[in-house]
């Protein structure tokens, strides 16, 4: 065996002392999103045999996108948080190349952006990034229309609404923002980037008349992790498409590699192609497997049930294990039960809700499920 081929067998991240983990926790990008099919990485190296014009590229794929999922128009993103900053410069800038370069300057545009209290997060700074400024409206605990109707007026640029957030108690009904957002000519931005499976999400929110809708493209897409789409009318993507990279604005630094773009036009490909029903059948058997091996353990009550509330009318529950835990009986609290678990042989990362934990199957390769119940009886074990 020669050097080169010892060099190719080595385990990259044990090469560079980078603990892999089993992901029980979905499709997170801090532990690196979704892992890639085959036929993915196979169109990124294809991608990457040619030296190509990046507008060019990026046209035709989203072309080929918007046919695919039958919308207006698509644009490939670095992420849907990017999404995020493009959508928001394109509704105060539009496709003026000059007033793009003018931006996180808004002299003399519109830039208020109005959002539901209830409905800002951690990501929307990227909309501020472009230079918006944030009309925060209605309570984080109960909200009218007649809450948001007041704020929207001729210096709003464009009203975000995070699909996640449509059923919390302050929220209003996605359908009474589009109408209201329609009747005074201001566009609507929705944030759906976990908003996948079901498959249909990818045309839902455009249906439903939302100008600009935001995926991430490396959770249950199953694309480049650093890839987002954002999907709708014609004219503002073609707007966000000014804003983008290799084009000199805000989206300059957010730079989508051809490779990028074909392996997300490649993963869509897949996606809506996908036996999603025999998906769902296996994670299923994970969740069963899980449940049947953890059931009765003292001090931990196992459900297949959330004891959550739910995300989005449109939100797919999908198949995962909640584990409600009695620190005092067991003598460990949520938090060094997570740490055993993350610190353990193997490393496993979970979810967390107030009293205890949940496995989420969506990303767990075959056979992990029988790891974590293993670990997860030796720490119950360990304490006994």
């Amino acid at each position: 065996m020669g050097e080169l081929d010892r060099i190719e067998t080595v385990d990259i991240y044990e090469q560079l002392g980078v603990k892999k983990l089993i992901n029980a926790c979905g499709p997170l990008t801090r532990f690196g999103g979704s892992l890639m099919p085959p036929e993915v990485m196979e169109a990124m190296a294809e991608a990457n045999r040619a030296f190509v014009d990046i507008e060019e590229l990026q046209q035709k794929a989203g072309e080929r996108i918007a046919q695919l999922l039958g919308v207006e128009a698509a644009l490939v993103t670095a992420g849907a948080a990017a999404g995020l900053a493009l959508a928001a410069a394109a509704c105060m800038a539009g496709a003026d190349p000059f007033k793009a370069r003018q931006l996180p300057d808004t002299t003399g545009m519109k830039d208020e952006i109005v959002v539901l209290r209830c409905h800002r997060i951690h990501y929307d700074q990227a909309v501020r990034l472009a230079g918006a400024r944030f009309v925060e409206v209605g309570y984080a605990d109960w909200s009218t229309l007649e809450d948001v109707q007041p704020f929207v007026h001729d210096r709003t640029a464009a009203i975000l609404y995070v699909a996640k957030a449509e059923s919390v108690a302050g929220s209003v009904p996605l359908e009474q923002i589009i109408a209201l957002g329609y009747s005074r000519n201001v566009p609507v931005i929705v944030d759906a980037a976990d908003e996948l499976p079901p498959m249909t999400n990818l045309r839902r929110f455009v249906a439903m008349g939302a100008d600009l809708v935001l995926f991430s493209g490396g959770k249950d897409l199953r694309g480049p992790q650093a890839s987002g789409l954002i999907v709708g009318k014609k004219a503002l993507v073609e707007a966000c498409a000014v804003h983008n990279c290799p084009n000199y604005g805000v989206g300059r630094p957010m730079k989508v590699a051809k490779e990028t773009i074909v392996g997300l036009l490649k993963a869509i490909e897949l996606y809506i192609h996908q036996d999603f029903e025999a998906r769902m059948r296996a994670w299923e058997r994970r969740r069963d497997y899980l449940v049947e091996q953890l059931s009765g353990l003292p001090y931990m009550q196992v459900s297949p049930h959330q004891p959550i509330p739910p995300g989005s009318p449109g939100s797919y529950y999908l198949p995962a294990v909640y584990i409600t835990i009695d620190e005092r009986g067991l003598g460990l609290t949520v938090d060094q039960v997570e740490q055993q678990l993350r610190e353990g042989e193997p490393g496993i990362v979970v979810d967390r809700f107030e009293t205890g934990i949940a496995l989420r199957v969506q990303m767990m390769q075959g056979g992990e499920e029988m790891l974590v119940a293993k670990r997860l009886k030796e720490i119950w074990t360990g304490v006994r």
